[in-house]
């Protein structure tokens, strides 16, 4: 069977993303039975971390296109993408390392979209680092979104068969509260009904997370979760998906940990980040939904403070690689199902 091809772009390379990449690439023979891993990076920054690690800088090897990958354990097989960031200071935040991670995800998305790889996976990028290279763009869910033009789709928490949904990410709690809207949420709770009918549930109950403490307890700590979010749940009700919520967050979040639910929609970004990374930490990835390609990425940051020392766990970039190579080879099924959304 053809291993998909996976671009894993490396990331911000004055954090750790670099030495992550080398630790699982040279480290985790295993990986090359599932997939092809292509970095889509920078050669200085790379060969910098696999020093770092203790590693020989030849082992990275450049190349022209994912066509010439040969996937030979022992040997990190990388795209240049743009100038070199030799001249990046580890641990310092930089707009020109935050220029190049969005050179990456770029360059790695054009890729996708001409057929010449299965998937995405992503090391971490600094926000603020990218904003400071002129790409005003909150995070990578939304910069790939903007890449492939889709308006529906959602940042998913996973760890194991447990996804968080969110309706929400990276803006401000008042910005949050404003953007959750009855279209918006009844369009979350869609895309997470079409990925359960992707994976063969389609009965799979989803549980919406309430955004006021106890769900507003009937109005009595706000109205969004009568006034939009409850009208959204009977919506999606009637379109024939098993829904459930508003729910208490501290309610529905535990029964999600416990595995009484699978399926979890989340208002905000802490609302599920907080918990999840609590719970699972280098356990759980970042899978976006809404995509015509599947992406993984790694649920932590950058980590400056330790960047260029070694000693960053790959465990979370291993377990992004492994669950897009899972997914790869069904995921335009999950594409095409969530149109349906």
């Amino acid at each position: 069977m053809t291993l998909p091809k996976l671009a894993l772009t490396l990331g911000d390379v004055a954090g750790i993303g670099p030495e992550i990449t080398a630790k699982s690439l040279l480290g985790h023979d295993d990986l090359r039975e599932k997939c092809v891993p292509i970095v889509i990076g920078d050669e200085a920054s790379m060969r910098r971390g696999v020093v770092n690690v203790g590693g020989n800088p030849d082992a990275v090897r450049v190349i022209a296109s994912p066509a010439e990958a040969t996937n030979t354990p022992g040997i990190i097989e990388l795209i240049q993408v743009g100038p070199s960031l030799e001249s990046v200071e580890l641990g310092v935040l930089s707009a020109e390392a935050g220029d190049g991670s969005y050179r990456f995800v770029v360059e790695a998305c054009r890729l996708a979209r001409n057929g010449e790889v299965d998937g995405i996976v992503t090391a971490p990028l600094n926000k603020a680092a990218m904003h400071a290279g002129g790409h005003n763009f909150p995070g990578h869910t939304e910069l790939l979104a903007h890449e492939f033009g889709v308006s529906n789709y959602s940042l998913v928490l996973s760890a194991g068969e447990l996804y968080f949904f969110h309706l929400t990410t990276h803006v401000s709690m008042r910005q949050a509260i404003e953007d959750i809207t009855f279209d918006r949420t009844l369009s979350v709770l869609k895309l997470a009904g079409a990925f359960a009918r992707s994976m063969g549930k389609p009965d799979e109950l989803i549980g919406l997370a309430g955004l006021n403490p106890h769900a507003g307890e009937n109005r009595l700590f706000g109205d969004e979760d009568a006034d939009i979010l409850a009208p959204a749940v009977e919506a999606a009700r009637k379109a024939g998906l098993n829904v459930q919520g508003p729910l208490p967050g501290d309610a529905l979040i535990p029964a999600a940990v416990r595995g009484k639910v699978n399926l979890a929609v989340v208002c905000y970004h802490d609302q599920g980040h907080a918990p999840f990374k609590a719970v699972y930490g280098d356990d759980g990835v970042n899978i976006t939904v809404g995509l015509p390609v599947v992406r993984v990425s790694v649920d932590h940051g950058t980590a400056f403070d330790i960047a260029g020392k070694g000693i960053a766990r790959e465990a979370s970039l291993v377990l992004s690689l492994e669950r897009a190579a899972t997914l790869a080879p069904g995921w335009d099924h999950v594409w095409r199902t969530s149109q349906e959304a």
